[in-house]
C-alpha cells in the first residue's frame, strides 16, 4: 500500500465536476477521483479546518467515533472496478478492529477531519494514477535501461547463484 495525501480539489476542464487529488509522499504520482459536488465541499471544508455551526454528516460520524471511544486507524481505498473506486474505513475499539465499506470521499472527508492516514493498494495506484513528475520518471526508466543494457549474464550468476540450491 502507498501513503497519500489530499492535494486539493479541482474542476474537470470538460464536465466541470469535482476531483480529489491525491499525491504520493515524493509527489510523483497523482490519483485523481472524481466525487460529487457535497463530498467536494464536504473534502473543502475539512481542508480549510470549517466548523459549521452545527455536525454536517461526516462531522456526526466523526463525533460518534469519539463518543464510543473508536479510532479511525486509517482509510484504504483498495479496488477500482469499471471506473468505481472502493474503500473502507478500518475502525478500532479496544483490541477489535473493523473493515467499514465506504466511498472513497466519504472515507478521505472523515479521514480529514480525525487527521487518519489515507493508504491505497499498489495496483490501483498503477491502473489509475497519473505522473506528476515527468522528468524523474524518464531519468528514473534511462536509469533502469542503462544499468539493463550493461548487465551481464555472469552478473545475475555470481548476485543469484546457478539454481543448483
Amino acid at each position: 500500500m502507498i501513503e497519500m495525501k489530499v492535494a486539493g480539489i479541482a474542476l474537470d476542464a470538460i464536465t466541470r465536476s469535482p476531483i480529489v487529488l491525491l499525491k504520493d509522499s515524493s509527489d510523483r504520482r497523482a490519483l485523481p477521483i472524481y466525487i460529487g459536488q457535497e463530498q467536494a465541499r464536504a473534502i473543502m471544508g475539512a481542508m480549510e479546518h470549517q466548523k459549521p455551526p452545527r455536525p454536517l454528516t461526516h462531522d456526526l460520524m466523526v463525533n460518534i467515533l469519539e463518543a464510543w471511544n473508536m479510532t479511525l486507524e486509517k482509510v484504504i481505498i483498495h479496488s477500482l472496478q469499471k471506473d468505481t473506486f472502493y474503500a473502507a474505513l478500518i475502525v478500532q475499539h479496544g483490541e477489535v478492529k473493523k473493515e467499514i465499506d465506504s466511498r472513497p470521499s466519504d472515507a478521505i472527508a472523515i479521514a480529514l477531519r480525525t487527521n487518519t492516514p489515507i493508504w491505497v493498494m499498489e495496483e490501483v495506484v498503477a491502473d489509475a494514477s497519473i505522473p506528476v513528475d515527468r522528468d524523474a520518471d524518464e531519468a528514473e526508466q534511462q536509469a533502469f535501461r542503462e544499468f539493463i543494457s550493461n548487465l551481464r549474464p555472469q552478473d545475475l550468476i555470481k548476485r543469484f547463484g546457478n539454481g543448483d540450491g
